[in-house]
Formats: C-alpha cells, structure tokens, sequence
C-alpha cells in the first residue's frame, strides 16, 4: 500500500525542469498515477557512477501538467522559494536543526553498535556450544579407553571462560547528510510561489490518452520517438509502442512513417500515430494509428 503523502504534492521548477526531491512522492505516483519520471539524483555512498541514481525525480512537462490538471501537484517555483527560506530562518532554527541531525547520528550509532554486540554474543554461543560438543566427544572417547591407560594420562585443562563484558569503546557519532529540506524548511510552499501550467508539446493529447488507458509512458529518446508506452510498470514489463503525436494540420513526411514502421517492427514494437481531433478543446477526441513493417 502507498504510503500517505500530503497532496497536493509540490513539483519544483529548477533551471527549467521539473523535480520532485521526496522519495515518498515519487513512490506514490509511481503506484497511484502511472507516473515513473527520470531519476537524476547521484547516490551519496556511490557518487562516482551513473549506473544507479536517486533523487531528484525529473518529470516530463507533460506529467507535471498531468498531475496539476487532476489536482494532484502544483508547480513552484522551487528556487526562489528556497532562496527566501534560507533567508529568513532564524539562528536559533539553525542550531535546533544541527543538534537534531547530532541527535539522529548518535541514535544511528547506538543502534549500530548494538547490532554488532548481538552478533558478537551470538558467535560466542555458537563458539560455546562447539566447544561443548567437542569435551562431550573426547569423555565418550576416554570412556572406552582401558583404566590403566587413563591413569598416567594428565588430567584435563579447564575450558577457559571467555568475559561477555561489552567493549568500552568509545562510539564513533554517524555524521547524517540530509537529502531533503524539510522539516527545517515547510514541505508546502505558499501561494505566491505557485507558477502556471508548463507548456506542452502538440503530442500531450496523445500522452493524456494513452496515460488514461492504464499505459505507463517515458521518454522515447532511445527509440528516435517522443513516447515510449508500457502496459504495466517499466520495470516488469517491456513497452509496446513507439508513440509519436503530432497536430491535425501537421504534415508528416511519408519516410518518416516508414522508417518509425521499420524501427517499431524490428524492435518488436507498435509504431503509434495519433493527434487531437480538435486542438483547440482540452476535451476532444483523440485518434491513433498503429503501423508494423510486414516487409520485414
């Protein structure tokens, strides 16, 4: 289940993109709206690669539309909101945030360290129990060895007892690197940060329609298209169709067509057409066309 997550959520307009800097938000949309977005954040513990990245979530202006239309998100302008913020926090906000990140690394610690003392006391069980388990095979063995054998033999060494103390090392403090700037700075900006709808491309009907059927869309840079179409989750399923919108009055190149056909079929995918029947009404119709390359 989606965790719960203040709506609307805040998308920050930053350098001309759009990005949502909460894990929680990103995870709920991905569940609850089919919006995936395009991590861009490096990771902390491996910052010296691009295999593998985290927050920020980069949207589409095409999804940040989406989410504003159906009052899920609104658009902030997140840098001057961050600006004003630093501004005009106090110094005694400050040292609060400072100590409760002190606070939240030595709780880390603690934990840590008693982690490491279970697994230090569950070694020496087992150790024990060995140990046990060997003495009681070498009586079993003495046992059935004759008496005047046993009499010259010296006699056994104590086990020795291992001290259970806990190490009086001085813990090192976990130094926290926030992600995120709340709850030192609100989550919900005011109103005289909101900004106005992004501007779209002549291919959003065509995004607002397949996203209305249940498909997941992304970039299609990596095809040559403007969409790429998914029936599910991108991370189990592979995408169905290259998806390309466009105006009614567009005129589209007849090569165009046929190599989307080519490239659609030899990656074992729909090339898909489609455009607002009228433009001009947010609610119209939309039309597509599915094109495969039988030559191949």
């Amino acid at each position: 289940m989606a965790a719960e997550v203040p709506l609307p959520i805040p998308i920050s307009f930053v350098s001309g993109r759009y990005l949502i800097f909460s894990a929680e938000a990103a995870t709920y949309l991905r569940k609850e709206y089919n919006i995936c977005g395009v991590l861009m954040g490096t990771l902390p513990q491996i910052p010296q690669q691009n295999v593998f990245l985290g927050i920020p979530v980069e949207l589409m202006p095409e999804e940040a539309r989406l989410l504003v239309e159906k009052k899920v998100a609104r658009i902030v302008d997140g840098q001057r909101y961050h600006n004003d913020s630093m501004r005009s926090l106090l110094e005694g906000d400050k040292i609060k945030y400072l100590q409760s990140l002190q606070r939240e690394g030595r709780n880390v610690s603690q934990v840590k360290s008693n982690r490491k003392e279970q697994q230090r006391e569950e070694s020496l069980r087992k150790a024990a129990q060995k140990r046990k388990a060997q003495a009681a095979t070498a009586a079993e063995k003495e046992n059935t060895e004759s008496t005047d054998d046993m009499l010259f033999e010296p006699p056994a060494r104590p086990a020795s007892s291992m001290s259970n103390a806990s190490s009086t090392a001085q813990l090192s403090t976990i130094s926290i690197t926030p992600a995120i700037t709340y709850p030192l700075i609100p989550y919900q900006p005011s109103a005289k940060y909101e900004m106005p709808l992004p501007e779209v491309p002549a291919s959003y009907p065509v995004y607002a329609h397949l996203h209305s059927h249940g498909y997941f869309l992304s970039p299609g840079l990596r095809f040559g298209c403007q969409y790429m179409a998914y029936p599910g989750d991108p991370l189990r399923f592979h995408s169905h169709f290259l998806v390309y919108g466009f105006h009614r009055d567009q005129e589209l190149n007849l090569m165009e067509i046929v190599s989307g056909g080519r490239l659609g079929t030899g990656v074992k995918k729909g090339f898909l057409l489609g455009h607002a029947v009228d433009p001009d009404d947010a609610s119209s119709e939309v039309r597509t066309f599915s094109i495969e390359w039988a030559g191949m």
